[in-house]
């Protein structure tokens, strides 16, 4: 019984950190992509505009929530929280250090990428229960994108996997002692390249964010979405993306490590510090280029990046083999 109360309690502190860390990741992008376009961004609330996100927060809270009157109301409910769950439960496998984390699994990536596509299924109840055709379109092409990229993420997420040998975050991390991933020749830098431009299109990120194209779809399938259940998508939104920018950082750039990681409190600031490089890159990416025809997206997909994924991996796979196994 205690053993579990413990667990409750770190799943809570997790959640509750996971919370913070994506409101205040939200002014880190609107500050970075300001400074980028030479504007100033939030900068009234606190500050320099510290306070933002407490403000935003609030705001939201306050909000109407307004539940169309032709909606399917269960499945309109419902889809925020279903689209959240996967989108906090991927933090659960996450290591932010050797021995902290909630769990540190021996099949931990592959929890991770199957949990993590199951935020299409809420994805598609909002645009469904909505019963508007904009947010049913956008939950439609959606399915489409992030269906067609979900192979080529899993194909790039796997090759440090079969440099470790394991499909343990903690095991992969302390296989980069010395060399990072990222660092390995030609493999690494093909596979992180790919390992990005596959999470760009997971995430919806400019140029692939055809699901929302705000000129087409006003906000894709949360158009009919107000005040918490705004929230609550947005939250797993920004969550999913964090998510994917530690395992970024956990597969190829040496999670923990660095000069000092041997203290925990160290270690932990790397990861964060990589983390946060993953996802200021993908952010840098967002706010520098256009969007792109979804013909042009499928192409990327299935013509470019699947086959050069799968060839990547296999690659990968015949170059272990032929050192006598991996980590050799």
């Amino acid at each position: 019984m205690e053993h579990l109360a413990l667990d409750a309690l770190a799943a809570f502190i997790l959640l509750n950190a996971v919370i913070g860390m994506v409101t205040y990741v939200t002014l880190l992008e609107r500050k970075f992509a300001a400074r980028m376009q030479s504007r100033i961004g939030p900068y009234r609330v606190g500050p320099h505009g510290l306070l933002q996100p407490i403000a935003d927060a609030l705001k939201l809270m306050m909000k109407e929530d307004i539940v169309p009157r032709a909606a399917d109301r269960w499945v309109y409910n419902l889809a925020p929280i279903v689209f959240l769950i996967p989108c906090v439960l991927i933090f659960a496998t996450i290591p932010f250090a050797p021995r902290l984390g909630l769990a540190d699994l021996n099949i931990g990536v592959l929890f991770f990428l199957a949990v993590s596509s199951l935020e299409i299924v809420g994805l598609f109840m909002g645009g469904w229960g909505s019963n508007n055709k904009y947010a049913l379109l956008s939950a439609m092409r959606a399915v489409n994108q992030i269906i067609s990229y979900d192979l080529p993420f899993v194909f790039a997420a796997l090759i440090p996997v079969v440099l470790a040998g394991s499909l343990q975050m903690s095991a992969i991390v302390a296989a980069q002692q010395g060399l990072w991933f990222v660092a390995y020749p030609v493999i690494g830098q093909l596979g992180f390249v790919a390992f990005l431009v596959a999470t760009l299109a997971a995430e919806n990120r400019v140029p692939f964010d055809i699901l929302e194209a705000e000129s087409e779809l006003v906000a894709g399938f949360r158009v009919e979405y107000s005040g918490m259940k705004f929230a609550i998508i947005q939250l797993g939104e920004y969550a999913h993306m964090i998510a994917s920018s530690f395992l970024g950082a956990l597969l190829f750039l040496g999670g923990w490590l660095g000069p000092g990681s041997d203290i925990p409190a160290i270690g932990v600031l790397w990861f964060l510090l990589k983390a946060m490089l993953v996802f200021l890159v993908v952010t840098w990416v967002r706010w520098s280029f256009v969007r792109i025809r979804v013909d042009q997206i499928l192409a990327v997909s299935w013509k470019l990046l699947l086959p050069a994924t799968l060839g990547l991996l296999l690659v990968t796979a015949f170059w272990v083999a032929l050192r006598g196994g991996a980590g050799a």
